[in-house]
């Protein structure tokens, strides 16, 4: 008896996430540091002494921050091994990256071209996509008003649920993806209306007026433009491991140097993982305004012990446990990118009738 599509999709989905464990990302801060291969392992020298040595199979990819440097003979071991090798700048901006062969099936990807070229195709993934982004948004809120009920405004960030609700009205109909783009904007512009009644703690020096980037012009717009960077890594190499071409979307269509389709999928994970990162690790105190400076630009940009308890904060996030809400299972939070990635696949493979996006609850 054949089972029904969806059921055995998620059953697949589930036997394909269970084969694969949840490995760390080796991420690298201190400048001059000397990375090689030794054995099976990858070394970390500083100064010419040993300060890690980790089995390569225990990781999913390595970055890299600054004067940070590799011997030839490690990025070939590691891009035979998947394991990709970021390099950014100190402070976090993408500069270039070592990879292996493209993984996965040509005709997945020739059908992902395909249907991105189709607006109305398209169009439907936006929209799932950002179902999956107004829903988080809305339970961040939700979240904050059950816990800090008694701290914040709590008559404008019911206001703002509301009209998040609203927004997710919308959804019942089908949009152009130019009227899509719109109703993301009005709901962004709403949700981060009220974020800076989401801290509740060190008020006069971590405040939010409004979403800045490039360069982020205070300590929590440079604190959020770091954790995305951090999702953008992740995101991008979930993709690529199951055959997908990062850089062609649907929300976000084709532009030189981006990488559209990991942008598409980050929406439903900027909420409920960076964002409510940003807001712990400020309301408990684990980063604090000396760790953060402006420099003569305008720009803010974090010191190296920030930048080290938001790195290991980050991995800790990854390692805690969530039921899927489309699987069913309890997976971890590092394992989610490659889920939605695999789901993605098997909806453009037709295997699925629609793609359903990440929702927190």
């Amino acid at each position: 008896r054949r089972l029904p599509e969806s059921t055995q999709s998620s059953s697949s989905a589930a036997s394909d996430v269970y084969k694969r464990q949840h490995l760390n990302t080796l991420y690298v801060t201190t400048q001059g540091a000397y990375l090689s291969k030794e054995g099976e392992t990858v070394v970390v020298k500083v100064d010419g002494q040993v300060k890690i040595q980790v089995p390569v199979h225990t990781i999913g990819g390595i970055v890299c921050f600054g004067n940070v440097m590799c011997s030839p003979f490690l990025m070939g071991f590691c891009a035979e091994n998947g394991v990709a090798i970021s390099f950014l700048t100190e402070y976090g901006r993408f500069l270039a990256d070592v990879r292996g062969p493209v993984s996965g099936n040509v005709l997945l990807r020739r059908e992902q071209y395909r249907r991105a070229d189709d607006l109305n195709f398209s169009a439907q993934v936006a929209k799932s996509v950002l179902t999956g982004k107004i829903a988080n948004c809305r339970a961040v809120l939700h979240r904050a008003l059950r816990d800090h009920a008694d701290k914040i405004n709590e008559k404008e960030v019911r206001g703002a649920v509301l009209m998040l609700n609203h927004q997710l009205d919308f959804f019942k109909q089908d949009f152009s993806l130019d009227v899509l783009r719109g109703i993301e904007g009005d709901s962004a512009r709403i949700y981060f209306s009220v974020f800076d009644h989401l801290i509740v703690a060190q008020k006069d020096v971590f405040y939010f007026d409004e979403r800045n980037r490039r360069p982020p012009l205070d300590n929590v717009n440079c604190l959020l433009s770091f954790i995305y960077m951090l999702l953008m890594h992740d995101v991008r190499s979930a993709l690529e491991t199951v055959g997908l071409d990062p850089a062609v979307g649907f929300l976000h269509r084709d532009r030189p140097g981006r990488f559209g389709l990991a942008l598409d999928m980050m929406e439903e994970f900027r909420p409920f993982l960076a964002d409510r990162l940003a807001l712990s690790l400020i309301n408990l105190q684990q980063v604090q305004d000396k760790g953060f400076k402006k420099t003569d630009s305008g720009s803010v940009i974090m010191n190296d012990d920030t930048r080290k308890t938001v790195l290991v904060s980050y991995q800790e996030r990854k390692k805690g446990e969530i039921t899927h809400p489309f699987l069913g299972e309890k997976v971890t939070v590092g394992i989610l990118f490659h889920i939605q990635a695999l789901l993605m696949a098997r909806y453009l493979r037709g295997d699925m009738d629609g793609y359903p996006p990440f929702v927190w609850k």
